[in-house]
Formats: structure tokens, sequence, C-alpha cells
């Protein structure tokens, strides 16, 4: 499918309330009035400024608004919007990558858009559009209750390359790793219960980095924004599941805190009853093994002293111990404890 940008015009109406009814729409653009209507959308199309329709460029339908404020220096804010019956068909890319060019053969130098720490689709339209991820402006938008929520912050300069911007974790091959007896999936906003009700259990929290145990809202929310760390390079959460049932069995992350040194750490817990079957070993490996097809030449782990089944799960997945972390870890009494450090280094890194 092809797409254009032309101007608003009223016989849009209809289709500018279809959107900006969606829920999606009304939840990340709290600006909008709700309920959206029609009045409300020919308001919008006679005062709208530097808002461009996304049209069809053979039916010429709106499937969306793509638009920007321009800022001091050659800065510029755009934003994005599209109809439900469009997205999953690069619509809002390829508006913003038009757009982009436009506005880069103008006086703008550096563009940039903000996006929900929830949002995932949006994220990956920046990603794609050729935007890098800049960091978090704390406390940037106001919601509906009149609270105040975190946004993501996204630019892309007119001497960047075209898109899609680097990732330094890319997605699972396939959405997910399997050896056919546990499959790896990312952790989404819907695993919040069975994630808190894992994390709870006083030998999951009391071995945390943290040390304490999560409340319902900060698992909720960690789970919500999963994705966006994963797109910003920091982590990538799974669950493990059993094949072919897809029973939860708990969780698996990789953090990757040192990218100059292409080594990451990984980290596990496991539901109580899914226990001694050897379902961590194999999570593990296969995180592993990913880990080293996207670029790690190490990756790490760590156990407390007395932490002995995590010991083997380790050393079943080919990790080797590599010293004593002497008060390493935190203790869930305050206090601090030792760290048996493990590695696995990448084959053709040795």
């Amino acid at each position: 499918m092809s797409v254009v940008l032309r101007p608003l015009r009223e016989g849009d109406a209809d289709a500018v309330v279809d959107g900006c009814s969606d829920f999606l729409t009304q939840r990340y653009l709290t600006f909008l009035p709700q309920p959206y209507t029609r009045t409300d959308a020919l308001e919008f199309i006679v005062l709208n400024g530097n808002d461009r329709a996304i049209a069809d460029g053979g039916t010429d339908e709106l499937l969306g608004v793509v638009g920007w404020t321009p800022g001091r220096d050659g800065n510029a804010e755009v934003g994005y919007w599209v109809r439900p019956a469009a997205r999953g068909r690069r619509t809002a890319t390829t508006a913003l990558e038009l757009l982009s060019a436009e506005l880069f053969e103008t006086e703008f130098q550096r563009l940039y858009l903000r996006t929900a720490p929830t949002n995932t689709a949006s994220q990956r339209v920046a990603i794609a559009a050729g935007f890098a991820r800049e960091g978090i402006a704390r406390g940037a938008a106001r919601l509906r209750d009149g609270t105040r929520d975190d946004l993501v912050v996204w630019a892309r300069l007119a001497g960047d390359p075209p898109g899609p911007s680097p990732r330094a974790l890319p997605d699972l091959p396939g959405g997910e790793l399997t050896d056919g007896v546990v499959a790896l999936r990312p952790v989404r906003a819907e695993d919040a219960d069975v994630t808190y009700q894992l994390r709870i259990l006083p030998e999951v929290s009391g071995r945390s980095v943290v040390a304490t145990p999560p409340s319902p809202a900060g698992v909720a929310r960690q789970c919500a924004e999963s994705q966006s760390k994963w797109l910003a390079g920091q982590r990538a959460e799974m669950t493990i599941r059993r094949v072919p049932d897809g029973a939860y069995l708990g969780e698996i992350a990789v953090y990757y805190a040192e990218p100059a040194l292409h080594e990451a750490m990984i980290g596990y817990s496991l539901a109580p009853t899914a226990r001694g079957h050897g379902y961590a070993a194999r999570a593990a490996q296969l995180v592993t093994d990913w880990g080293f097809e996207i670029g790690m030449a190490r990756m790490i782990a760590g156990t407390a002293v007395d932490n002995v089944a995590s010991q083997r799960v380790l050393e079943a997945a080919g990790y080797a111990r590599e010293a004593l972390q002497l008060r390493r870890l935190p203790g869930p009494d305050g206090s601090r404890i030792d760290n048996i450090a493990f590695a696995k280094v990448r084959p053709s890194a040795t």
C-alpha cells in the first residue's frame, strides 16, 4: 500500500472521528476530547496548522495524521496517529519518513518525538523511521486524572542515516526461543499477575537484587514497560513456558549493562512446581546461545553462596565459576552477602 501526505479536508471528518475515538489513540493522546465528536473533528481540520493527512495513495482515504510543532534553533517535535484498520502495515513509519525528509529540506536540523513507556507500537515506529532513543523526560505527560507520567524521547538529526536505527537487543527469532521442552517469550502486561505471584515468594524476593518483596503496582508497571526496556537495549525479560501447553514456569532475563564490553548478565526464577525438572538450565542455555548469536562475548551470572540449586543450573548450562565476590549482594535484612560469580565465553571469543 502506498502512502502520501496531503492537507486535511472537511471530507476527512468521519475518518478523523474514527481514529480519535479509538481506545489506544485516546489512551495515549490524553488531550483529545472524550468522547470525540464530528464537531471536534471539523474544528481540528479547520484550525490545524502543521498537521497532514496520511492518505492511501490509491483511494485517498485518510489513514491517520502526522504533524509537527516548530521549536527554537532548528528543532521540531513530530507526532502521529493511525486509524486501527491501517496499523501493522508500516503506515505510520512511512508517513514519519516522508515528513522527516520534507522538514530536513527546510530549516529544521533536529526532529524529536515523545512516546509513553508502554506505547511499544509507537516506539517501534520511531526506530523504524531512524529515530534514536535519547532518554526519559520525567513527568512530561499530564494524564486525564491530573497525574503526571514519564515520556520516552526519540530524536533524529538531519545528517543521520536512514532507518531503522540500530538496536542492541533485537527481537527473538520467530517471537520466541525454544528447545522443544521450554519456550521463552517476551514479558507483556498480561503477565503481571503470574510474575507478581512468583516474585513475592520469600525464596525469590530474598535473593533478588533489591532483596525485598515487590508491590503489585510495581510489578504491573515493570511488565507493561518491559518491551520498552527491550527496545532501549537495557534488558530482555522473558517468561519461561512449558511446551506444548504454554504453562507458566517462571522468568528469565538478559541484562545488558556492559555494552562496551559486549557482556550481559542473566537472572532467572522458577515457580515451586517447576523446580527440579531442568527447566531453568534449559532456559539459561537458550538465552546464553541467543546472547552469543547477537554479539555478546561474555555472559555472566551470580548466586549467593548457599544457593546450590542455582549454581547447579549455571553449571548445567555450561557456566564456569570465576570468583567469590565478598559482600556484593544485598541481604533481605539489610546486610550484605557474598556472591559466586559465573561466566560463559562465546567460543569464537576464546
